[in-house]
């Protein structure tokens, strides 16, 4: 059997990072890791292919040759999910769809003409599928029998990947969260007890990656790393040793609650193995907004005392921020503003609120005739809601698109940045040497025999950067004026300062398009 695996293409958003991605000569961000941990569930003598859509076209050979078109996504990618379904049966394909997007509204793949439906975790989902290929069924729907025990899957086909086009590789220690959100689809997707993969057959997918020429960032895509605290440490513990006696080959990233900021232990084991930044939803500074939303972890956890024990720990925090929620007030630009600038988070992504399917907002709204699900798209960045709001629309896209335009301005950008790595403490590294203790050992060369090169690319970006922002940038003075500062004042923070500067590319392009989307009218 041959089969082509495609990725669709996402929406443009916070994520897409156009702008940093093509500084450092990287295509996206990550492979699809729910597609390749179903290439690893398929036959071994099956030939398979993987195409990215985000950066990759489905060439005329790759039809010619596929005998069946597996396709998996999320909301973010309906858009292309959908036109790649209608394509795959012009040509006579069978078509296999699953992914989240699917397991909630699996309606609109079979109205275009998708033959199976996978519903839920492939673990428990691929089996039948296989059967009923084996058979010879003409279709079917497919949903998961019960939530797999994850010491049994595979290490994902990291091997179909083009590594050298990407900028992160993604590997999974769970799945479920145990908060419950009601904007969040991920405890009916994947539970709210959380599930976990035990941490040696962690590390043996990180030295799958390793092995096959991988050195750069590796994002641990949990929906909440810390869910489990015990489970999370034990990982940590194997993982500093593993990484040491390698050279430090991977930084990692990865999405944690804020209650992070009170367990000094986890994040010293979190800098230990070498993790670097942690994306949170802070979502609103309002308490009423959270306790409606049941984001009750925000409430009785300090946010703002936790965001600095974070960054004086030595952690950079990503921050996600939504309006639109009910029991909002007005003005809640200018306190979400106020909030981002008491704790100097450089980077932060502003969405408004969507009701996506598959969560309890989604049925509160439906019971209230309150959705409008021909705007839904799964992308709240677009200034656009799915959903009747209670206070004026006009509102609360005035609020978001002013959000937008003062934090992501390039001076109160580069302010807030400069503030935020100034006060982060020294690196480990730099801390040691202090002492007069003896450095971690360099990184290891990449190259030897079996493994991919992949080539070091630092110097192009960096130049790109000053160009842009230290030569023909009106802000350039602040530029130079910051960054003598923190060579000065923080220098072993000098490299995660400037990946923040470089971060700040996206952001400015959207305030430029939100921008221009508010002087069209066209948000509202």
């Amino acid at each position: 059997m041959r089969v082509l695996l495609l990725s669709p293409k996402m929406l443009s958003s916070f994520w897409s990072l156009e702008q940093s991605l093509a500084m450092v000569g990287r295509k996206a961000l990550m492979p699809p890791l729910g597609l390749i941990t179903v290439a690893a569930l398929l036959p071994n003598e099956w030939e398979l292919r993987l195409v990215d859509r985000n950066f990759q076209r489905v060439r005329e050979s790759l039809w010619d040759w596929a005998d069946i078109v597996m396709i998996s996504g999320m909301f973010a990618q309906k858009e292309d999910m959908l036109s790649l379904i209608r394509e795959s049966k012009k040509r006579g394909k069978r078509v296999v769809v699953g992914g989240p997007y699917v397991s909630s509204v699996p309606d609109d793949a079979i109205e275009v003409g998708a033959d199976f439906i996978v519903k839920g975790e492939a673990e428990t989902t691929v089996p039948a599928l296989l059967t009923a290929l084996a058979d010879g069924a003409p279709g079917g729907v497919f949903e998961e029998q019960g939530k797999p025990d994850l010491t049994d899957t595979p290490v994902p086909r990291y091997d179909l990947v083009e590594m050298s086009a990407y900028n992160s590789m993604p590997v999974q220690t769970s799945r479920g969260c145990p908060f419950d959100c009601e904007f969040c689809d991920i405890i009916r997707l994947y539970g709210r007890k959380p599930r976990y993969k035990k941490p040696d057959k962690v590390i043996a997918e990180l030295q799958t990656i390793y092995d096959l020429g991988w050195a750069g960032g590796v994002f641990i895509c949990d929906d909440n790393f810390i869910g489990n605290k015990s489970h999370a440490k034990a990982i940590l513990r194997k993982l500093t040793p593993w990484m040491e006696a390698r050279g430090e080959p991977f930084g990692f990233w990865t999405q944690t609650s804020i209650n992070l900021g009170q367990d000094l232990e986890m994040m010293d084991l979190m800098t230990e193995a070498n993790f670097g930044h942690v994306f949170i939803g802070i979502e609103s500074p309002d308490e009423n907004v959270l306790t409606l939303n049941r984001k009750l972890q925000n409430i009785s956890t300090p946010m703002v005392q936790s965001l600095h024990a974070i960054n004086s720990n030595g952690l950079s925090v990503m921050g996600s921020l939504i309006l639109g929620f009910d029991a909002e007030e007005k003005g809640v630009n200018d306190r979400i503003c106020a909030f981002i600038e008491s704790t100097n988070l450089p980077a932060v992504m502003v969405n408004t609120l969507q009701a996506a399917p598959n969560t309890r907002l989604f049925d509160r709204l439906q019971q209230e005739n309150r959705l409008r699900m021909e705007t839904s798209d799964g992308v709240g960045s677009k200034g656009v809601l799915n959903f009747v709001p209670t206070r004026p629309e006009t509102e609360i896209m005035a609020e978001w698109a002013d959000t937008i335009q003062r934090l992501y301005e390039p001076s109160a950008y580069f302010r807030r940045a400069y503030n935020y790595y100034l006060t982060m403490r020294p690196t480990r590294k730099a801390l040691a040497g202090s002492r007069g203790e003896k450095s971690p050992k360099p990184a290891k060369p990449i190259a030897r025999a079996g493994r991919k090169v992949i080539k070091d690319r630092r110097m192009r970006p960096a130049l790109k950067l000053i160009w842009r922002q230290g030569v023909v940038s009106p802000h350039r003075s602040q530029f130079w004026r910051q960054l003598v500062g923190i060579m000065r004042k923080n220098p072993s923070r000098l490299a995660t300062y400037v990946l923040a500067l470089g971060l700040g590319e996206n952001l400015f392009q959207i305030r430029k398009d939100v921008r221009r989307m508010m002087e069209k009218g066209s948000a509202c």
